[in-house]
C-alpha cells in the first residue's frame, strides 16, 4: 500500500509542529512548504522541506512543480483571499484541502453549551474570527458548487510549552514570580477549554485523507475545562508561587488595550465547553489525555530554562500596573 502524500503549508507553528511530527511517525510522506524553520520547533526528520512564500502563488507553484497530494493543509490561511488563492493552486491536484479555522468563530455571546459543529458562526467582536468565518463560507460554497474537497477543522485554545495560555505571555508569569498583581478578566470564574498540541495532533493526523470529512467541519478540543482563576493558579504552582490575582472587567481591558480586548470579548470572556463526539467518532479511541497541570509544568520549565525567553513587555506591564491599581487590592 502506498504512503499517504501530504503537504503542510507552514509546519513550525504551535499546532502544525506537533502534527508534522505525528504525521511522519504515522508513516505519512510529508512535504512542508515554508520560508524557513524556527529554532524552537524544527521540522521532524523525514519531512521534506520546500522553500516558498505561501502568500505568493508564483513562489508556491515554483516550489511544488508538478507534485500532487492526497491532502493539503494550510496552517497559515487566515482570510478569504488566502483561501481563494489556495483553491486556484490546488484544484485538481489534491484529494483533500484542510482549512484550519477556529472555535472562536462560534457565535458570541455563546448561545448554548456544549458547543458543537452545528453551533452558528458569528463574532461581532473580533476581526480574526470574522475572517475565518468568511473563509469557511467561501470553501463551503466552493464545495457545493464544484465539489472542491474541503475539510474544515476548528481548534480552540491549543498550546505548547512556548505559550502561557494566560494573557500577557511571559509578562504575566514574571509578575507572578515578582509578587505583582496578575490581571484576570471578569471575575475569573468563566470556563475555558485548553488543548495540548500533542493531543490535538493525535486527533488531527487521522483526518488526513479521510474521505468522509469532505464538506464537513470538525472541532478538535480537549475536555479539560478550567476557570481562568484555576489557569492562573495552576501556572503559579508550576512556578512555585501563589499568584496575586486582580480581576478586571473585560470591557475595561478592551477600552485600555483594544487588541487584548478583542480576544477577550470575541472569545475568552465567554465560557466554552465543547462536545467532541464528532472527532471521537471519526477517530475511534482518541481522547485528550494531557491535563493542564502537566502543560503548565512544561511552560514553566521552558521559560525559566533560558533567560533569553524571559522578555517583559514594558508597555503591557505598565498597563497591568495601572489596571491593578484602579481595581483595588489584589486577591490572594
Amino acid at each position: 500500500m502506498s504512503k499517504l502524500k501530504v503537504l503542510f503549508i507552514g509546519g513550525s507553528g504551535v499546532i502544525s509542529s506537533a502534527c508534522a511530527r505525528v504525521a511522519v511517525e504515522s508513516g505519512i510522506d510529508l512535504y512542508v512548504l515554508n520560508r524557513g524553520q524556527t529554532a524552537d520547533r524544527p521540522l521532524p526528520e523525514g519531512a521534506r522541506e520546500l522553500r516558498g512564500d505561501a502568500r505568493d502563488p508564483d513562489s508556491v507553484r515554483a516550489a511544488l512543480g508538478d507534485l500532487e497530494f492526497d491532502s493539503v493543509v494550510d496552517w497559515v490561511a487566515f482570510t478569504p483571499e488566502h483561501v481563494r488563492a489556495d483553491i486556484e493552486l490546488f484544484r485538481g491536484r489534491t484529494g483533500q484541502y484542510v482549512f484550519i479555522s477556529t472555535a472562536s468563530a462560534y457565535a458570541k455571546p455563546v448561545l448554548r453549551l456544549p458547543i458543537t459543529e452545528s453551533t452558528p458562526l458569528r463574532n461581532p467582536y473580533w476581526q480574526y474570527s470574522r475572517d475565518k468565518i468568511a473563509a469557511e463560507d467561501l470553501l463551503t460554497a466552493e464545495y457545493r458548487a464544484t465539489g472542491f474537497p474541503a475539510t474544515i477543522v476548528r481548534p480552540s485554545h491549543t498550546y505548547d510549552k512556548t505559550k502561557t495560555v494566560l494573557s500577557g505571555g511571559w509578562t504575566s508569569l514574571a509578575r507572578m514570580i515578582a509578587g505583582k498583581p496578575v490581571i484576570v478578566h471578569g471575575d475569573g470564574t468563566s470556563l475555558w477549554t485548553v488543548t495540548h498540541h500533542e493531543d490535538f495532533a493525535r486527533a488531527f493526523v487521522p483526518l488526513l485523507g479521510h474521505a468522509r470529512t469532505l464538506g464537513e467541519a470538525v472541532g478538535i478540543t480537549s475536555d479539560d475545562v478550567l476557570t481562568w482563576n484555576q489557569i492562573a493558579h495552576t501556572l503559579g504552582a508550576a512556578l512555585g508561587v501563589t499568584p496575586r490575582i486582580t480581576h478586571v472587567p473585560s470591557d475595561v481591558i478592551a477600552a485600555a488595550d483594544p487588541e487584548w480586548g478583542a480576544g477577550l470579548l470575541g472569545d475568552k470572556t465567554h465560557s466554552v465547553i465543547f462536545d467532541n463526539s464528532k472527532i471521537k467518532s471519526l477517530v475511534p479511541g482518541w481522547r485528550a489525555v494531557i491535563p493542564f497541570e502537566r502543560g503548565a509544568r512544561e511552560i514553566a520549565a521552558w521559560y525559566t530554562g533560558d533567560p533569553a525567553r524571559q522578555v517583559v513587555n514594558e508597555k503591557l506591564d505598565a498597563l497591568m500596573d495601572k489596571l491593578a491599581g484602579t481595581y483595588g487590592v489584589p486577591e490572594r
